[in-house]
């Protein structure tokens, strides 16, 4: 498995109805496709996981593998309160043909360390699959520690961490410690230029969903060198950006599609299309955006 490069987390994207629209859902992948991402993601937070189905959630795996026929990896999100849950996804994305899985703690229930690294480890001892671990304490309160990383290193399947603790500084702990053991990707898009810069090599990215050519843009000037010619890009793209770090970052992230004519602003249900002031503020940012949108 190569971690490197631009992982988009796509969105799920739905009929008016409610019901899987898979039409535009293989639009959307085929302009990141198009724009040379390295890997989808399915089923984390801006895919809805959380309220899809088990039956939607096999449907979709199954349906992008497919669609994708092995052209870059598919990555199925593992987000459940229960292991025997984790390694239900675990076998089930193995199944369907999925290239990896990302994980996070166990959800609702407040783990703690030994019970966190018990928790990844099964799962990772339960698949060939390589596995990237998901370290977001901001928005699921769990720290996935350099100790406890030191406990999991053991662990072959165990290979990349999604770096979302909003310290850019944990890169360089994660090198000092660890040298290239564990690949890491910044998992939060106001950060990522700093992050690769760091020492991170991929970038698990959300306005990647609407605007892919320039996130691939941004990560391969990186990679070049050409860090002022990137730097110009990220000034531009940071507002947008961080609408990933709200959260309300579904509702945000569809509207910017919509707007890129790539997608729609449908959610399901307990989210709800944005209205009213909200709904201004955040079409202005997205409009401000694209018409000073750089030529690349």
């Amino acid at each position: 498995m190569n971690w490197k490069g631009v992982f988009p987390a796509v969105t799920t994207k739905f009929h008016a109805d409610g019901s899987l629209d898979m039409d535009l859902f293989f639009k959307n992948l085929d302009f990141q496709m198009e724009s040379g991402v390295h890997g989808i993601i399915l089923g984390g937070t801006l895919g809805e996981s959380s309220v899809l189905s088990q039956e939607e959630k096999i449907t979709l795996t199954r349906e992008t593998v497919n669609y994708i026929n092995g052209k870059v990896p598919v990555i199925l999100n593992i987000a459940e309160g229960a292991t025997q849950d984790a390694l239900f996804w675990a076998k089930k994305a193995e199944e369907l043909g999925a290239s990896g899985l990302m994980i996070l703690p166990p959800m609702r229930y407040g783990a703690d360390a030994r019970e966190v690294v018990t928790y990844f480890k099964t799962v990772a001892n339960s698949t060939k699959l390589p596995m990237m671990i998901y370290n977001n304490p901001v928005d699921y309160k769990t720290l996935v520690t350099l100790d406890m990383f030191a406990e999991l290193a053991d662990c072959p399947t165990i290979q990349a961490v999604k770096e979302s603790t909003r310290d850019i500084s944990n890169v360089t702990r994660m090198i000092n410690r660890f040298g290239d053991r564990f690949q890491i990707l910044c998992g939060v898009d106001t950060l990522a230029m700093e992050e690769l810069l760091m020492g991170a090599v991929g970038w698990v990215a959300g306005l990647v969903c609407a605007f892919p050519k320039e996130t691939v843009t941004i990560y391969d000037l990186i990679q070049g060198g050409e860090y002022e010619k990137a730097r110009e890009i990220y000034r531009w793209f940071l507002p947008l950006l961080e609408l990933d770090i709200h959260p309300k970052l579904v509702q945000y992230i569809k509207l910017a599609e919509q707007h890129c004519g790539i997608g729609s602003e449908h959610v399901r249900a307990p989210r709800l299309t944005l209205i009213g002031e909200e709904r201004e503020r955040i079409e202005g940012i997205i409009t401000e955006g694209l018409a000073k949108r750089p030529k690349l």
